[in-house]
């Protein structure tokens, strides 16, 4: 595993145009996940998913190959969109990361069959109602830990966030999600 880090670090450093493309194909559906789960708006999360591969390509070089590629990928694209909401002024910081749009989910990359689509998708649109209602940092790390599998230091790696912090923000998150999911079975 140590030696795909460094092959991607030196592989950024020269440009090489085909490790890019095979990151933009290995990550596009968890970054834009991601960043629409930030903004809640497709343009927007299209946008600065663009913004952040070219961002990739510019400053590749600062990639170290300590940590795994995807926690340095989300934390580029988190402070694009930290830019971009500060560009906007947003009164508060529940302000920076909620929109009117509702989030909408990428494709599915499985062949799950018509039941199982149709009530993951109920589930799934009774979640993201509940994280709707639960607090930008705490839909963030909630976001980060279960649907992109980031382990609680590579969270505090993304948003800057001390550890203590970073599980404090998570255990916040279910517990005001929860009350939220009453009656709902996986």
């Amino acid at each position: 595993m140590v030696d795909e880090k460094s092959e991607i670090a030196h592989g950024l450093r020269r440009r090489d145009p085909d490790l890019l493309d095979r990151l933009i194909e290995q990550y596009q559906h968890r970054l834009l996940r991601y960043l629409l789960s930030l903004t809640r708006n497709r343009a927007t999360a299209e946008d600065l998913f663009q913004e952040t591969w070219i961002r990739v390509l510019e400053r590749g070089h600062q990639y170290d190959g300590k940590h795994e590629f995807s926690t340095w990928l989300f934390s580029v694209s988190r402070h694009l969109v930290i830019d971009f909401f500060r560009r906007k002024q947003p009164a508060s910081l529940n302000g920076l990361l909620e929109d009117e749009d509702k989030p909408m989910d990428p494709p599915a990359s499985g062949q799950p069959s018509a039941f199982d689509l149709v009530a993951h998708r109920e589930l799934s649109e009774r979640i993201a109602v509940g994280l709707d209602h639960v607090a930008a940092e705490y839909r963030e790390a909630l976001v980060l830990r279960f649907q992109e599998g980031l382990s609680l230091e590579e969270i505090s790696v993304v948003t800057g966030a001390p550890l203590g912090t970073v599980k404090s923000r998570v255990y916040r998150g279910l517990s005001a999600l929860q009350p939220l999911l009453k009656g709902i079975r996986a």
